[in-house]
């Protein structure tokens, strides 16, 4: 008899076919929503492989030291314990990061921060900009890649996510040009006296009263510095705002990803704080989704 939760781990011949299924059904079953995909990731991860070797291995029996491996993880996911800790990266921008808990998994949708925050840095002409809230490094370490002469500073409070970013900024050869301050919002690069040629950040900005709304693996294992701000989810973004300004060159930009239902405020608080214009940008999906401003 199996143990509730986890396959049977009897004499019984486990297939990568056979435990796909069943995972997958397993998963279903505890309502999340692309469950054969993340069965095959999960087993991927087990074995070690790529996506595809499942396939053609298809028929193939498991190891012992597999199956356990994947027991395991398909109990942590049972508890909606976040597919990304589970396997130790998420994929961003073409790149895989590692992540794990107490650090914000990269989005899809922050690609489209950061494709805003490309177009206005030339290919060509050195630039620097800051960041704040680097959680996995993902931003930073992206903006450096795609900009080889562009240098990146970030801040964030957390010590988990300076251990992880670190790691992802070395693993992706960036080290040169990206500098990960520890410390509060702006606080670090208000004290360094750097004038940046732009300021990007995905800020907490989920309202106080919304964490029973959001899905357990948000809710439950995220962290919440990185998610909630307050009554209205503002309070992060008010300081940024209230600061910018002092650590942005004239013609400067500033870009931050915020809820659709945000942004029309954030631009007015960006103008009352001293940026001269604000533009608000919708993602892929049409919803408006970043609001810039130029000093």
């Amino acid at each position: 008899m199996s143990t509730p939760g986890t396959p049977p781990a009897n004499a019984d011949v486990w297939t990568v076919r056979r435990i796909l299924e069943w995972t997958a059904g397993f998963l279903k079953q505890k309502g999340v929503e692309s469950p054969r995909l993340e069965a095959e990731l999960l087993l991927a991860h087990a074995r070690q492989c790529q996506r595809i070797r499942l396939y053609t291995d298809i028929d193939n029996e498991l190891t012992e030291a597999e199956r356990t491996q994947m027991r395991a993880s398909v109990q942590r996911r049972a508890k909606r314990e976040p597919l990304a800790y589970i396997i130790g990266s998420r994929e961003f921008y073409g790149r895989s990061f590692e992540v794990g808990p107490g650090v914000l998994i990269p989005r899809p949708e922050t690609e489209t921060l950061v494709d805003i925050c490309l177009e206005r840095i030339p290919k060509d002409e050195p630039r620097t900009i800051a960041e704040v809230g680097f959680g996995s490094g993902c931003i930073a370490v992206t903006i450096a890649r795609q900009r080889p002469l562009c240098r990146v500073v970030a801040t964030d409070l957390s010590e988990r996510a300076m251990e992880i970013a670190t790691r992802n900024v070395q693993k992706l050869e960036v080290a040169d040009r990206v500098s990960l301050l520890a410390g509060d919002v702006l606080q670090p690069l208000l004290a360094g006296g750097t004038l940046f040629d732009g300021l990007i950040s995905n800020p907490p900005y989920i309202r106080d009263d919304e964490r029973d709304s959001l899905q357990p693996e948000v809710a439950q294992h995220e962290p919440a510095e990185a998610l909630f701000a307050g009554k209205d989810g503002l309070d992060i973004v008010r300081r940024i705002a209230a600061d910018a300004v002092k650590i942005l060159k004239p013609g400067a930009f500033i870009a931050l990803e915020l809820d659709p239902a945000q942004c029309e405020t954030v631009a007015t608080l960006l103008t009352e704080s001293g940026f001269s214009s604000t533009n608000i940008r919708r993602n892929l999906s049409g919803n408006q989704r970043i609001v810039e401003g130029i000093v």
